[in-house]
């Protein structure tokens, strides 16, 4: 029986993940704001723990790990889920709104993440998986301060990857497009308090794209969330997992633009080294 370590548990990707675990076997540390609305949706389970956790604290994620560790023995994976989504351009993102955002996504991301990692160091194994986006590899207009978050735990992941696979321990960032949670609601998404008509023509139109998309996404969350048990049973997992046809697509538009403009600047960018 594994034991799993799951933030933002309470709905979406992460109650879905959760489930899906408790189903296989395994126990679940399912930790959020509100642990009586881990349990209101997953109902009493002899092996699920629902902690609270609000993961811009780092003492309160020390308090869960040891609270998990004492009930269960170990942490076998860590699923860092916990986020939430700002919508408004670059300029219209306030420092306050864009401090309260990296405060959830990578600085929690990170408390979480150094509160885990002894236990796994001490066993020798592990599997960290950190929820990025597909606005974590391809920036877009009116989600440039939340991709920012994204393309943080983007490298933060890829050097977890580097050092602790010689430590038996497995790092995957997974790259979700959009899928039908309820990422473009309110309780999730918040957008920017200034509006400036300026930006009417991009930003505005994302606005408009995002009212029309929620809950018409086509990414379905229950096979995301068996994609997770799938991963997590991969002898030899990734170091990154796009899921979602429009992420891929997203991805290879990224890496053809990428291409071309290395070969047209190819000469330019070879010029800068010494001449030895």
């Amino acid at each position: 029986m594994r034991t799993w370590l799951i933030t933002g548990a309470s709905r979406g990707f992460g109650t879905l993940i959760a489930e899906r675990a408790l189903r296989a076997g395994d126990a679940v540390i399912a930790t959020a704001r509100k642990p009586q609305d881990i349990t209101d949706r997953l109902g009493e389970h002899p092996n699920l723990l629902a902690l609270r956790l609000d993961v811009t604290r780092e003492e309160e994620a020390h308090q869960a790990v040891a609270e998990g560790i004492k009930r269960f023995g170990r942490i076998d994976v860590l699923i860092n889920n916990a986020g939430f989504g700002v919508l408004g351009a670059v300029e219209e993102t306030s420092a306050s709104e864009t401090e309260r955002l990296f405060a959830t996504n990578v600085f929690g991301l990170l408390n979480v993440t150094r509160a885990v990692l002894p236990h796994m160091r001490a066993q020798r194994s592990g599997r960290v998986i950190n929820i990025s986006s597909i606005g974590g590899y391809q920036a877009y207009m009116g989600w440039g301060v939340y991709g920012s978050t994204k393309f943080a735990v983007e490298g933060i992941s890829e050097a977890l990857h580097q050092e602790l696979a010689p430590l038996g321990i497995q790092v995957t960032v997974v790259e979700p497009g959009f899928f039908r949670t309820d990422f473009l609601d309110e309780q999730s998404l918040v957008k920017t308090a200034l509006v400036l008509p300026d930006y009417d023509e991009t930003v505005g139109k994302m606005r408009t794209f995002a009212e029309a998309a929620n809950h018409a996404q086509p990414g379905d969350p229950v096979k995301f969330a068996e994609a997770m048990l799938a991963l997590i049973n991969a002898p030899n997992p990734p170091q990154r997992l796009a899921l979602g046809s429009d992420t891929i697509a997203r991805i290879e538009a990224k890496n053809r633009l990428v291409a071309q403009e290395l070969a047209q600047w190819n000469a330019l960018a070879l010029s800068t080294d010494f001449k030895d």
